[in-house]
């Protein structure tokens, strides 16, 4: 076992396979470790989320050294009780049948036969919603991914690669081999449980096509969870009408930590400082849903009484009364909106997204426990469209206001397009999967953001790629958000709060925490220099002593 820095609050543990994986996986559960908060399993590793404020690196390495010692004791018989088992019915006629018959040297006839006569472990979840890698199956199964990945692949396509087989949950680009498509949804938030397989469950594949087969669609027992949507009717009358949206505006939160089984990573707010700030203001609690705008544009018209606050990007503020007259508004400062009055943002001078917090928070249903809008997984609210009525909780008028005292709050040095700013980083977890060069070109050159860059991540370009030390293939890993994944062209992708849960590109490093909220505030065309906290090196515990073992 190696444990592996990923960045400064998350380890990645190394095993040898699969069955080393789920089985510290399950010790993990059964003796938990405050301070942990996430642990995100793979082909062959962990990934260990912890609080520093709670759990340190040592304890959390020491953790998972003594529970790697429980695992010859549960391969000697204690293993997990066998989860539920859920049959898929598939009709075999996918793009790639034949071309996986070949490549197996068989008939299609017999693909179907060996991949509809095996159990399967639901192992972990990743790349989406509902998404999960099922182990097990024949044991010829070991499909190489396609060459040239497909930019749809229609949801519900039943798939394999490597010795994993998978359902795509919605239509996404993928790589995988497709042998047919089952009916079922594998991903619905009209359901109570809203992923159909979870980890630990067996699956099953039934040829639907087969004579005299025998199968029922399956479900889950319901209650539908929230929808997502802004309440559109206050009975008090307070509220906020949306005369423009501007380029994208989101409700978000802190986030929602707890589902990463289903495949759902955290996301929230991208700048979390600000969205925090912004409720101080107001007198909310720190992680109440607001709205973050990107690149300005947002106009919104009271309508009775609204405190708000503005923080983020540095923007400017037009605030108008009914008739018009400009009225004095300020970032950072809280804004007493009366009815008829308008709040307009203007495009950034400095950053890129600004926080919009109401006093008493905005009526909008959580899904799955969280208000925030995640991009890339489809879940929680729908972006802000002009015409919208958003409800406030309760304010007072401005002219019974008084003085609204706050804390002095300086604002911060925020990036321009013309900026050139420095991120501390932690490298890891594979460093060891680049030159020597490649190291000191991540740490010596200035990468540029460019416009393919959204919540999801930034892709930067330099002017060297990072060149590989490994060739081959890396089994899919959870990723922390900060990672810098490394595709095969070499240019770097800085991972953000809607990144996947898990990826299948070596991460070289990871920013580290307290350089997040700068790093969501860096504009396109802006360049990045990376700074190492150290070098990088293997965790390693002996005894009650942290050692750190060097990797050339």
């Amino acid at each position: 076992m190696r444990i592996l820095p990923a960045g400064d609050q998350a380890v990645l543990v190394e095993l040898d396979d699969l069955r080393q994986t789920l089985a510290l996986f399950q010790a993990w559960q059964r003796s938990p470790l405050p301070g942990v908060e996430e642990i995100v399993p793979a082909a062959r590793t962990l990934l260990v989320s912890f609080r520093p404020s709670a759990v340190g690196v040592a304890q959390v390495a020491g953790h998972a050294w003594r529970l790697y010692g429980t695992l010859a004791r549960q391969a000697s018989g204690d293993s997990a009780p066998a989860g539920r088992l859920v049959e898929l019915p598939v009709r075999y006629h996918g793009e790639d049948l034949e071309a996986v018959a070949e490549l197996l040297g068989i008939g299609v006839p017999e693909v179907i036969e060996r991949h509809t006569g095996s159990e399967y472990l639901a192992a972990f979840a990743g790349f989406a919603p509902g998404f999960v890698y099922l182990a097990g199956g024949h044991p010829s199964f070991q499909i190489p991914r396609r060459s040239t990945p497909r930019t749809r692949v229609p949801a519900g396509s039943v798939a394999v690669a490597g010795d994993f087989s998978a359902v795509y949950p919605a239509d996404s680009p993928g790589g995988w081999q497709l042998l047919g498509v089952t009916p079922c949804r594998m991903w619905d938030l009209q359901r109570a449980e809203p992923a159909l397989v979870q980890p630990g469950q067996r699956v099953r594949f039934i040829d639907m096509d087969r004579p005299g087969a025998r199968y029922s669609l399956p479900s889950v027992a319901s209650s539908p969870v929230a929808s997502g949507d802004a309440t559109a009717v206050n009975p008090d009358g307070h509220g906020l009408w949306v005369e423009s949206a501007g380029l994208q505006t989101l409700f978000q939160d802190l986030g929602r930590p707890g589902h990463t089984g289903m495949g759902v990573s955290a996301s929230g707010a991208l700048d979390r400082g600000a969205l925090r700030r912004a409720n101080r203001i107001v007198g909310n609690p720190s992680d109440t849903p607001a709205l973050e705008s990107l690149l300005g544009g947002l106009r919104l018209r009271c309508q009775g009484h609204a405190m708000l606050a503005v923080t983020g990007a540095r923007v400017p503020l037009t605030l108008t009364d009914a008739t018009g007259r400009p009225l004095p508004a300020a970032m950072d400062r809280p804004l007493a909106l009366d009815d008829g009055d308008v709040l307009a943002i203007g495009a950034p001078v400095a950053g890129v997204r600004c926080y919009v917090a109401a006093r008493g928070g905005f009526d909008v249903e959580p899904v799955l426990g969280s208000c925030a809008t995640d991009t890339l997984a489809r879940v929680g609210p729908p972006p802000l469209v002009a015409g919208q009525a958003l409800v406030v909780g309760a304010a007072v008028a401005s002219e019974r206001l008084g003085a609204v005292t706050h804390d002095e709050i300086p604002p911060p040095d925020l990036p321009t397009a013309e900026s050139v700013v420095t991120l501390d980083v932690v490298l890891g977890p594979r460093t060891d999967w680049f030159t020597p060069a490649a190291v000191q070109t991540l740490l010596g050159q200035a990468w540029r953001v460019t416009p393919r860059s959204d919540r999801v991540g930034m892709r930067l370009e330099g002017d060297v790629p990072l060149e590989r030390a490994h060739a081959g293939e890396l089994p899919s890993e959870g990723t922390v958000l900060g990672a810098i994944q490394v595709p095969a062209n070499g240019q770097p992708v800085l991972f953000l709060a809607d990144h996947p849960l898990t990826g299948g590109y070596p991460v070289i490093a990871a920013v580290a925490g307290h350089h997040l909220d700068r790093a969501a505030q860096v504009p396109v065309g802006a360049r990045l220099r990376f700074r190492a906290a150290g070098s990088f090196a293997s965790i390693g515990v002996h005894g009650n002593t942290l050692t750190e073992e060097g990797i050339a």
